[in-house]
C-alpha cells in the first residue's frame, strides 16, 4: 500500500493524473526541475518497485531519503512538528520506507519469488 500511494504521488506530478501536482493547479512539474521533478521520478519508480517487491530494500532506502530531504528542506523550516508544518505525509513515508529497508519485502514479493527460483536451480 505504501508503494502504491507513493507511486500515485509521482504519477500525479509527472502526468497530471489524480488531480495533478500539488500547487500546480492540476498540472505537472516541468521536466528537470530541481528538486520536484526528480522527487516525482523517485516516487513513481521507487513506489512501483516497492509495490512489486523488486529491489525493495534499495528502493525503500532511496524513497526514505527523498522524503527526509523533502521534510527538512520544505516543511521543517516552517515549524518543528509535522502537524504544524504540513509535513505529515513526508514524515510518514520516510519512516514507513525506512522500516521496509530493515524488514524487507513480503512473502509474495518479486524478490522472494526470484530467490526461490534461484534456490531450486542450485
Amino acid at each position: 500500500m505504501v508503494g502504491l500511494l507513493f507511486l500515485c504521488h509521482g504519477a500525479a506530478s509527472l502526468f497530471g493524473v489524480l488531480g495533478g501536482a500539488v500547487g500546480a493547479d492540476g498540472g505537472t512539474i516541468d521536466a528537470g526541475t530541481w528538486p520536484g521533478w526528480y522527487a516525482a521520478v523517485i516516487q513513481l519508480v521507487g513506489g512501483a518497485l516497492v509495490l512489486l517487491g523488486l529491489g525493495t530494500r534499495t528502493a525503500a532506502l532511496i524513497c526514505s531519503g527523498s522524503m527526509a530531504y523533502a521534510y527538512f528542506d520544505v516543511h521543517q523550516g516552517t515549524a518543528l512538528w509535522p502537524l504544524q508544518n504540513g509535513g505529515e505525509a513526508s514524515a510518514m513515508f520516510c519512516w514507513a520506507f525506512l522500516l521496509l529497508v530493515f524488514t524487507g519485502p513480503g512473502a509474495l514479493s518479486a524478490d522472494r519469488v526470484l530467490d526461490r527460483e534461484r534456490r531450486h536451480k542450485a
